[in-house]
């Protein structure tokens, strides 16, 4: 805003220049508290995994990585000053193993998550966009493939992988399947948005399917994308732990659904070395319970319903 005076001398004073406001960053930060204030699951999910995060983050400068190997320690040895989880039955710091395979279950779930999101987006979009034929093969594809018990089928991939498992080859696997839910999930949200005005004007400014898809409609579909693939980050890591307790996951990776796994084969529960068995199923329920409480305080801002409710 400009402002001119003239003195009483009628001498014309320099203009002076009041900024204008900027509230646009005060009031995004405003809008985040009061959304998070109306989705209390948003913060106590990300707390959980922040505590998950410290928990690694500590273990690691307590612990060394040949803590985690075999016959390192005296087996089954209960916690101590030495050893705060104890020592498993392979002679392993069951702290150390925890520090290593938390974050090995997570890459996986992330790994098949990313590849089932990107591979179910691209169909739905296109899909759901451009209908016909193309559109009825991916319909009936998901449905019959829905169908078939998703682990059954996983352990006939892992059985026919030849060679030594991989935490990225136990992705891959995973991966194989964890395409079915967002391409069902989001083929339902395209159908709702290409009926939109703003699609049917970007069609009629002569637009083409892919640029209208890129441009128009995966940006206002970018929020339940991304709530998608946190639900998609969950399921791939309980399919993973499902593989790993059947004995078909890395035998050399210290991971979440392995140690499960030496669990159950030396009946570490009959025993009573609790100290085994307990720490992994903590984090497994802290770790799904803090992305089922993201996931759904993210509900508001996936769902347009939602938004305009509020």
């Amino acid at each position: 805003m400009t402002v001119t005076e003239k003195a009483s001398g009628g001498a014309a004073q320099p203009a002076m220049v009041y900024p204008e406001s900027t509230p646009t960053q005060p009031n995004r930060l405003r809008n985040f508290l009061l959304y998070l204030r109306r989705n209390p699951a948003l913060p106590a999910g990300m707390v959980l995994l922040l505590l998950i995060a410290l928990f690694v983050l500590v273990g690691a400068m307590v612990t060394t990585p040949d803590d985690a190997r075999p016959l390192s320690y005296r087996p089954s040895q209960p916690p101590s000053a030495e050893h705060w989880l104890g020592t498993d039955r392979l002679g392993k710091d069951i702290l150390a193993v925890m520090v290593e395979g938390t974050p090995k279950t997570l890459r996986i779930g992330i790994i098949a998550g990313a590849i089932g999101v990107a591979i179910g987006t691209v169909l739905a979009f296109f899909s759901g966009y451009y209908g016909g034929a193309f559109d009825a093969f991916t319909r009936s594809l998901v449905d019959i493939l829905r169908t078939v018990p998703t682990l059954l089928v996983l352990v006939i991939i892992a059985i026919s992988v030849p060679g030594n498992m991989s935490v990225e080859m136990m992705a891959l696997i995973v991966a194989a399947l964890a395409w079915l839910g967002p391409t069902r999930v989001l083929r339902s949200q395209v159908l709702v948005i290409r009926q939109q005005s703003y699609v049917e004007l970007a069609r009629f400014t002569g637009m083409s399917g892919p640029e209208i898809i890129i441009r128009e409609m995966m940006p206002n579909l970018m929020p339940f994308i991304v709530a998608t693939f946190v639900t998609s980050v969950s399921g791939a890591i309980l399919a993973s732990i499902g593989l790993e307790a059947l004995g078909l996951g890395p035998f050399e990776a210290n991971t979440l659904g392995m140690t499960i796994y030496w669990n159950i084969w030396y009946a570490s529960l009959i025993n009573g070395w609790w100290w085994w068995w307990a720490p992994p199923i903590i984090i497994i329920v802290v770790l799904f319970v803090g992305l089922f409480l993201i996931s759904q305080g993210l509900d508001e801002w996936s769902n347009p319903r939602l938004r305009k409710q509020v």
